[in-house]
């Protein structure tokens, strides 16, 4: 692969100097994992009361249409109010609704209905919360160790996916789904207490300065398709939901096209894991990405993905699977930060707000694409299509992406301020 022109960084685990968001990994480490867990109780429990695969299907897309329809709208609140209150609001209303979850399964009045009414206004409160989150990052470690923090994001990520399965597990097994809404409902306990805690140590301005007026999502959106770099890295994003949205092709792909059984899927699913882990911490330790890398990562990807769908043997499969989780980690790390970047600060949540209906909330869709491709030609074909459409999407963008170039830094505290960030005086 031809050298990924990077701006140096300060390290990969740089992010971690800094107090508030050391505490704020740990936390998301927490959280993340239990909301996995909370998706393997509800799973399960839709399983027992109808056992129809396509009620699966609409629980999925219940939890990310409200990511799509709104995720430009949600994104301007982080740009207009406080967005470490804003975030306690959010935490507060997914412990709410895991409590719901947890009273509805434990008195027997669960039904499918009332299961995706409350994913509906999970993925509600989600389209709120994702960009503010992602946000609220920069202004806990600023500018120059935003790669670091983005990347680690990442491994939460993956560790979330290894964690949550295994916790749900054990849950259900010993209690039931209603113990996998109860643990979830606890795990947000731990970022409520970072953000009562810390303050962030902004190098932006102040939130809760931009003024409510009409049409500001609308705005949003504008902004992103009209800045090349933006909406080339959006696309990117879009195009990759074939990819992160694992339930559908993966499974297909191991046991019609490799014939393996659940142990050869769940190894597939661990080769893509171990895959995505370095490339995070790759993208961490080179430090600020740029367009030009952003662009061959993207292209990377795809041709590794199609190189996973045709693998002839299970072997091939699994070497491939790892190349594909390490490139697609780094790219879609790159991209974000990139993102995040290369947008105007007081355009940054209704920007990152576009990117969370990219990803994740165009998932149903390109799962939809994608799983009809798939029993129409086949599994391989249908991973392949994905790479392609991420191919094409760094096609699309290669111009605009190669003419990317840094902006001068803004004016603000330097990295050595931001270290010193330390909890609220209560």
């Amino acid at each position: 692969m031809p050298r990924l022109p990077q701006r140096a960084g300060p390290g990969a685990f740089a992010s971690l100097q800094v107090p508030a968001y050391r505490a704020w990994f740990a936390s998301q480490v927490l959280s993340a994992s239990g909301i996995v867990t909370q998706s393997v109780g509800a799973a399960w429990l839709v399983l027992e009361l109808t056992g129809r695969a396509v009620d699966l299907a609409l629980l999925s897309a219940a939890t990310l249409l409200p990511v799509l329809l709104a995720g430009a709208w949600a994104g301007g609140l982080a740009d207009r109010v406080d967005r470490r209150r804003l975030l306690v609001v959010t935490q507060c209303a997914f412990v709410g609704l895991a409590l719901v979850l947890t009273a509805l399964s434990a008195s027997g009045a669960a039904q499918v209905w009332s299961l995706l009414l409350v994913n509906a206004l999970s993925g509600a409160v989600n389209a709120v919360d994702a960009p503010t989150r992602q946000v609220y990052v920069m202004d806990l470690v600023g500018r120059e160790r935003l790669a670091s923090a983005v990347s680690l994001y990442e491994v939460i990520l993956n560790a979330s996916r290894v964690v949550g399965p295994a916790v749900g597990g054990v849950l259900l097994t010993l209690s039931g789904p209603t113990a996998c809404f109860a643990a979830n409902a606890a795990s947000y306990l731990a970022p409520l207490l970072v953000l009562w805690r810390y303050p962030p140590a902004t190098s932006g301005p102040a939130p809760g300065t931009a003024p409510r007026r009409r049409g500001a999502a609308r705005e949003g959106l504008r902004y992103v398709w009209s800045t090349p770099v933006l909406r080339s890295c959006v696309l990117v994003a879009g195009a990759t939901g074939v990819l992160f949205n694992a339930s559908v092709l993966f499974p297909l792909l191991a046991t019609r096209e490799l014939g393996m059984d659940g142990a050869g899927y769940g190894a597939l699913l661990a080769c893509f894991g171990l895959g995505a882990l370095p490339g995070a911490l790759v993208a961490a330790r080179l430090g600020q990405p740029t367009g030009a890398g952003v662009r061959v990562l993207a292209l990377a990807t795809g041709v590794a993905m199609a190189l996973t769908g045709f693998s002839p043997t299970a072997g091939v499969a699994f070497a491939a699977m790892a190349v594909t989780g390490f490139v697609s980690i780094w790219c879609i790390t790159a991209a974000n930060t990139l993102v995040q970047l290369r947008a105007a600060p007081e355009l940054r949540g209704r920007t990152l707000g576009v990117w969370t209906m990219a990803l994740p909330g165009l998932n149903p869709v390109t799962g939809i694409a994608a799983a009809t491709l798939a029993d129409h030609a086949g599994a391989r074909a249908g991973f392949a299509a994905g790479g392609a459409a991420i191919a094409v999407a760094a096609l699309a963008g290669w111009r605009a992406l190669g003419r990317d170039r840094a902006p001068e830094p803004a004016p603000g505290p330097g990295p050595d301020a931001v270290a010193q960030a330390t909890p609220a005086t209560r």
